[in-house]
């Protein structure tokens, strides 16, 4: 059993990676009904919430269907992020997670997200002010350092710990890396191996596979998985990973019939909560994998990405099911 503060989460727990414009309250609740055992909301911006942006403020949504739930908010500002816990609480969510990992330019050149990484005294202070100021578990994803030259991810994670972190989420690159090359989880490892270290450690990026999942788990002995980039469009990610643990095998694909209902379902959600103009537009990219593997698939993927209209997508869905419906496709995610 990973325990979270005192929530307690399966052996080795699937984690919804905090992703803008895609972790949303539809997604999320995709992902939950098809195996992840912790979701996060889309990365808040403190000082988004201060000013009651519309936008931030939309992304506390959060349902009981959704629990174990965590909200993830980012920031540099010691004050702002103090009052952003006293916002988030409202929306009585189950963790809060704070972005020391976001690789972004325009939130690294305020110092947020990754680019804390260049202090990390105020990354280790600013975690024990929040922890101090509520009660619910305090969480934190980041980077294995700013660059190839400053990874000190074992020392960082055994700081945060000590000022009461409660779960740490490391992403096996460097913020100078964005997303490019490989993940290297051997520093995950050596976090996880340290000895002083009692909190859940979570390993993320490039988990891509259910192979890479146990890999992750067995080779490098890590607490958790947190998935991002393999779940977009492709919510039943989780349950092939727990299939593949329990059995060795790999759980069947879903049928085009199954993956059709699936995005119906989805643009259906997103519009009913985000309105039919940024329900359609928000969707979009989640399509490539919904159909991912059907050939000669561009005409009907352009129709869905270019309209703004929900009933021409709608349309397009059920083509995609006429045309290809006996379609089987090869065991490949």
């Amino acid at each position: 059993m990973v325990k979270i503060g005192n929530i307690e989460l399966p052996e080795f727990p699937l984690l919804l990676a905090p992703m803008e414009d895609v972790s949303d309250p539809p997604f999320r609740a995709l992902c939950k009904e098809n195996g992840a055992d912790v979701v996060y909301t889309e990365f808040i911006s403190s000082e988004g919430l201060i000013r009651d942006a519309a936008k931030s403020l939309m992304k506390l949504d959060i349902y009981e269907k959704e629990r174990p739930v965590g909200i993830q908010i980012f920031g540099a500002n010691l004050e702002s992020m103090l009052r952003t816990i006293e916002i988030v609480e409202k929306s009585n969510p189950d963790i809060i997670d704070i972005n020391f990992g976001c690789p972004v330019k325009k939130v690294v050149s305020k110092g947020a997200g990754a680019g804390i990484l260049k202090d990390i005294d105020l990354m280790v202070s600013l975690t024990e002010a929040m922890v101090k100021h509520t009660n619910l578990p305090i969480t934190v994803k980041t980077r294995l350092g700013w660059d190839h030259d400053s990874i000190r991810i074992v020392e960082v994670a055994e700081r945060l710990q000590d000022v009461g972190c409660a779960a740490i989420s490391i992403h096996g690159r460097t913020r100078a890396q964005m997303y490019k090359g490989e993940a290297d989880w051997k520093p995950i490892a050596a976090v996880k191996n340290n000895q002083r270290m009692h909190i859940p450690v979570f390993g993320n990026g490039d988990v891509t596979t259910p192979e890479k999942a146990m890999e992750m788990r067995d080779s490098y002995g890590l607490d958790g998985a947190m998935i991002g980039r393999a779940a977009i469009g492709y919510p039943w990610f989780f349950n092939e990973v727990k299939h593949y643990f329990k059995t060795g095998e790999h759980l069947g694909q879903p049928t085009i019939a199954q993956r059709v209902e699936m995005a119906r379902r989805h643009l259906q959600m997103a519009i009913d909560w985000k309105g039919p103009l940024l329900g359609v537009f928000e969707t979009r990219r989640h399509y490539t994998n919904y159909f991912k593997g059907i050939p000669h698939f561009k005409e009907h993927r352009m129709k869905m990405v270019t309209s703004d209209d929900a009933e021409n997508v709608f349309n397009a869905f059920d083509e995609v099911e006429a045309k290809f419906g006996n379609l089987i496709i090869p065991e490949a995610i």
